[in-house]
C-alpha cells in the first residue's frame, strides 16, 4: 500500500475510532502537541493539524507529548481482564454510577467494544449486570429484617424508590415487602401434561413460568411446588389460562423431538446475581452442545467458581427453558 492510501487508511480510523488500529499507531496534533491513540475520546482534530507515527517513542522524538486521556504510552491490558475488572468493581460497590466510558478511555478500548466483550464474557451488559447485582444486594438486605424498606433500598445502590420498583416484578415477580413476607401474596397457577419425558408441571406466575418440573405424580409435584413457594397461593391453571399452556406443552414437546431447537418461552425466574447469570449463559448453549462447569465458569469470567456453577444449575427452577442438562462433568458425566 502506497503512503498516501496508508495515511487516509489511519486517517478513517481516527474518524471512527476504530478499535481494530488502537495498537498499530498514533497520531499527534500540531495545535496541542499532543499524541494520541486512534481511539481516543477526545474532540477531533483538523486534518491539516494531524500527523502519525508509527509508535508512541517516534511521536515523543519530535517533541510531542502523551495524551493524558487515552494514554498511549501504556500497553492496553487484555480484554477478558478488562471485563473482569469492571465486573468485579460492579460486585464490591453496587450503588455505584457505572463508569464504562471513562474505564474504556483508560483502556484503550472503545466502550461499544467492552460492552460487546463483557455481554460475550458475562452473558449480560454492565448494566444488567449491576441491576442483578443491586437487586440481590437488595433481597439480601430484606432478608436480614434489620431496617426499613426504604434503608433497604436506598443500601442497595437504588437512587430512588421508583427506580427500584420499575425492576423489581423482573427480578423479584413482587414487589419488596412482599418479598420480605415469603412472597406472601403471590398467585401461581399450576397444571401438569403429558411429554416424551414423562409428565410434567408448570407453575406461572402472570409474568411467566416460574417452574417447571418432571414427576411421576400430579400430587407429589404439586407438593414439591408448594414447597418451592411455601408462602404463595397455587391454584389450578384456570380455563382462560388453559390455551396458552397448551402451547406451552406444544412448544416443550417439539424441543424434545428435536423440532424446535430454541424455546422462547416467557420466564418468571428469580435467583442471586451469580445464578441468573450463569442460567443466562446456559440460554446461550447451541441446542446439542455440551459444556463443563469449568468452561461455564471460565466463559463468565469466573475461572475459580466451577462449584458454584453446578450448584447454580442445580438450583434451576425451570428445566429445558435454561438448559443446565447441556453441562457436564470436565470427564464428560453427570454432575
Amino acid at each position: 500500500m502506497d503512503r498516501s492510501k496508508l495515511t487516509e487508511q489511519m486517517w478513517r480510523a481516527v474518524l471512527t475510532r476504530d478499535v481494530q488500529f488502537n495498537d498499530a499507531f498514533v497520531y499527534a496534533v500540531d495545535t496541542t502537541g499532543v499524541f494520541c491513540r486512534p481511539t481516543c475520546g477526545s474532540r477531533r482534530p483538523l486534518r491539516s493539524n494531524v500527523h502519525f507515527f508509527v509508535d508512541a517513542a517516534s511521536a515523543k522524538a519530535e517533541g510531542y507529548r502523551p495524551c493524558r486521556r487515552c494514554l498511549p504510552e501504556r500497553l492496553r491490558p487484555a480484554i477478558n481482564d478488562v471485563v473482569r475488572e469492571l465486573a468485579q468493581a460492579i460486585e464490591q460497590s453496587p450503588q455505584q454510577a457505572l463508569t464504562l466510558r471513562d474505564l474504556a478511555a483508560r483502556t484503550g478500548y472503545s466502550a461499544f467494544h467492552l460492552q460487546r466483550q463483557f455481554k460475550l464474557l458475562i452473558g449480560s451488559t454492565p448494566k444488567t449486570y449491576q441491576n442483578a447485582v443491586r437487586m440481590n444486594a437488595l433481597k439480601a438486605a430484606l432478608r436480614r429484617d434489620d431496617g426499613t424498606v426504604a434503608d433497604a433500598v436506598y443500601a442497595a445502590g437504588f437512587g430512588s424508590g421508583s427506580r427500584m420498583y420499575e425492576q423489581t416484578q423482573a427480578h423479584l415477580g413482587m414487589t419488596p415487602t412482599a418479598y420480605r413476607r415469603g412472597g406472601e401474596g403471590l398467585l401461581i397457577s399450576y397444571a401438569s401434561g403429558a411429554t416424551a419425558l414423562g409428565l410434567l408441571m408448570i407453575g406461572a406466575t402472570d409474568r411467566g413460568i416460574c417452574s417447571l418440573q418432571f414427576g411421576e405424580d400430579h400430587d407429589a409435584l404439586r407438593e414439591s411446588l408448594r414447597q418451592r413457594f411455601p408462602n404463595a397461593h397455587l391454584q389450578p391453571m384456570p380455563d382462560s389460562q388453559r390455551e396458552t399452556f397448551h402451547s406451552w406443552l406444544a412448544a416443550l414437546n417439539e424441543h424434545l423431538q428435536g423440532v424446535l431447537p430454541r424455546l422462547n418461552l416467557p420466564l418468571d425466574v428469580r435467583g442471586t446475581a451469580f445464578q441468573l447469570i450463569v442460567w443466562r449463559y446456559l440460554q446461550q448453549i447451541p441446542y446439542g452442545d455440551v459444556a463443563t462447569y469449568a468452561q461455564v465458569a471460565a466463559a463468565i469470567g469466573k475461572p475459580s467458581a466451577a462449584r458454584a456453577v453446578a450448584l447454580a444449575c442445580a438450583s434451576n427452577p425451570v428445566a429445558l427453558l435454561v438448559p443446565c442438562h447441556r453441562v457436564v462433568r470436565g470427564d464428560g458425566g453427570l454432575g
